[in-house]
């Protein structure tokens, strides 16, 4: 029996049906361990988010969609192999991509404590080994270059680019998981940063409209 196996029997049975169906859409294919991982990650975000409020959304076939599908509908357009998660909150998306693509080395960086303490007991009992949490502020945090740096939280794209100028490597780039209104912040880019692509994201069970932005710089 998996450790995770008392955990996952708190689930419903729809949270699984609609994980199954979600990455069916999204075409990507997972073995046991990952669904396990998925639906554990799941499972433990409900049971803190009563106590330590870790996100607005509080049904769980919602976190399916709005935090799990969410995050995995970018994996096509993440390469790694070091990735940093840049306010990542209780871990979005950067521990969903860790265990779709083990190949990952996973940074996850967030100033607030509850939250990266969240991560660090999922990492924990999820048994991520490539999955690193850093509690600091984004202007103090150090490390060497990242091939990509994403974030689905940040306030806005200037923002995102200018506190985390240091972070990406050479060639790196940044990954902005946005809504639809983004075009102005593209216009209040520094000039050096450039869009690279647009991918238009379809999260299955959601209506929202939702974009990749992968920026680039030119210097």
């Amino acid at each position: 029996m998996s450790s995770l196996t008392p955990l996952l029997k708190t689930l419903p049975a729809s949270v699984a049906t609609r994980l199954d169906q979600g990455l069916g859409q999204l075409s990507i294919s997972i073995d046991d361990r990952q669904r396990e991982q998925l639906l554990g990650l799941l499972a433990l975000l409900h049971k803190w988010n009563r106590a330590y409020n870790l996100t607005a959304v509080r049904d769980i076939d919602d976190m399916v969609s709005r935090h799990v599908l969410d995050s995995a509908v970018v994996m096509p357009y993440v390469h790694g192999p070091r990735l940093l998660d840049v306010g990542a909150g209780p871990g979005l998306p950067g521990i969903v991509l860790a265990i779709l693509a083990p190949e990952l080395e996973v940074t996850l960086l967030d100033s607030n404590g509850k939250k990266v303490r969240f991560q660090r007991q999922a990492v924990m009992e999820l048994g991520l080994k490539n999955v690193t949490p850093v509690q600091a502020r984004v202007e103090q945090f150090e490390a060497a270059a990242f091939d990509q740096v994403i974030s689905r939280a940040f306030a806005s794209l200037v923002d995102f680019v200018t506190l985390t100028r240091q972070l990406p490597s050479a060639d790196g780039q940044w990954l902005a998981m946005k809504g639809p209104g983004a075009d102005d912040e593209l216009r209040d880019l520094p000039p050096d940063i450039r869009l690279h692509k647009r991918y238009l994201l379809e999260v299955p069970f959601e209506a929202a409209q939702r974009q990749l932005l992968v920026l680039n710089s030119e210097s």
